[in-house]
C-alpha cells in the first residue's frame, strides 16, 4: 500500500505533462514539415544553393519547364528532323529501285530461251511448244547432284505451290538434265518423283541437250563422249528461269534467293502481265 501511494503522484504528474494541451505545439509544428526533404511547399521558390545569387536561381527556374529543358527540346527537334530526312531518302531510293527494275524489264534483257525437242520421263517426245500459253520455270541439273539440285528443285516446287494459291496460276516446272549419259528416261522418272507432282523431267542426246543449254545460256561441263560408267564430274549453272506464256524470258533466280523472294518477284511479273494484249513490259 505504501508503494502504491508513492507511485500515484508520480503517475498523475506524468499524465498532466502528456495532456493534449501539452501536445498542441508539437502538432502545429509537425504540420509544417515537408513530405520529402527535396519537395518544397507549393508556391515557395527553390532555395538558392550555396554561393548562388537570386538572378541565377530565377534563370534556372525559367529554363526548367517540367521534366524538359531547352537543351532536351533542341535535341528532340534535331532527332525529328533527322528521322524525316532518313525516311524521305529511303522513299526516294525505293522509287529509284522500282524505276530501275521497270527499265530492266524493258531493255537490256539477254536473249534466253528458244525452241527445243527432248524426251520426257515417260519416254515421249516433249517440245517447247508445250510451254506456250503457260508460265514456266525451267531448271538445268543432273540426277546425281548431291545437294544443290535437290535444294533448287524443292525451292521451285514451293514457288509453284504458293503462286497457285495466291494468284490461281499454275506454273509449269521443268527439269532438264545436263548429264544425258547417266540420266536416261528411267533415271529421270525416278528422280522427279521426289519433287513437285507436276514437275516435268526431260533428257535427250548429248547434242540436243547441248543445243538447249546454249539457247538458255547454261554452262555445263559434261564430256561429249561420256558413258554412264565413266568417272567424271558435272558442273553447271545454278539458275532456274521464268518464261512467260509466249516463251519469252522474264527473269532468272539464283541460289542465293529464297523461295519467298522468288515468289514475290514472280507475283509482280504476273501482275504486270497484260492478259488482253498477251504481253508484259519485258516483251517490248
Amino acid at each position: 500500500m505504501k508503494l502504491l501511494r508513492t507511485l500515484t503522484p508520480t503517475f498523475r504528474s506524468t499524465t498532466l505533462r502528456n495532456s493534449p494541451s501539452s501536445l498542441r505545439p508539437f502538432t502545429l509544428s509537425a504540420a509544417r514539415c515537408y513530405s520529402s526533404p527535396s519537395t518544397p511547399p507549393a508556391g515557395n521558390p527553390l532555395p538558392a544553393g550555396p554561393g548562388e545569387s537570386g538572378s541565377k536561381r530565377q534563370d534556372k527556374e525559367k529554363g526548367a519547364v517540367g521534366p524538359f529543358t531547352l537543351k532536351a527540346a533542341a535535341l528532340f527537334g534535331v532527332t525529328g528532323l533527322g528521322l524525316w530526312y532518313y525516311f524521305q531518302t529511303e522513299k526516294a531510293a525505293l522509287k529509284q529501285r522500282k524505276d530501275q527494275e521497270t527499265a530492266t524489264a524493258k531493255i537490256g534483257r539477254p536473249k534466253i530461251g528458244g525452241p527445243f525437242t527432248l524426251t520426257d520421263q515417260d519416254g515421249k517426245e516433249w517440245s517447247s511448244e508445250k510451254m506456250m500459253g503457260r508460265w514456266s520455270l525451267v531448271y538445268f541439273g543432273f540426277t546425281n547432284c548431291p545437294d544443290i539440285c535437290p535444294e533448287e528443285l524443292d525451292k521451285m516446287g514451293l514457288v509453284v505451290t504458293s503462286i497457285a494459291k495466291s494468284h490461281s496460276t499454275e506454273l509449269l516446272p521443268i527439269f532438264i538434265t545436263c548429264d544425258p549419259a547417266r540420266d536416261d528416261v528411267k533415271a529421270v522418272k525416278a528422280y522427279v518423283k521426289d519433287f513437285h507432282p507436276s514437275l516435268v523431267g526431260l533428257t535427250g542426246t548429248y547434242e540436243s541437250i547441248k543445243k538447249c543449254c546454249k539457247a538458255y545460256r547454261v554452262y555445263f561441263s559434261t564430256p561429249p563422249n561420256a558413258k554412264a560408267t565413266d568417272d567424271y564430274l558435272v558442273d553447271h549453272s545454278i539458275f532456274f528461269y521464268l518464261m512467260d506464256p509466249n516463251g519469252k524470258f522474264v527473269d532468272a533466280f539464283g541460289r542465293s534467293m529464297g523461295p519467298q523472294e522468288v515468289e514475290g518477284k514472280v507475283a509482280r511479273y504476273l501482275e504486270q502481265w497484260d492478259t488482253r494484249e498477251g504481253r508484259g513490259p519485258w516483251s517490248e
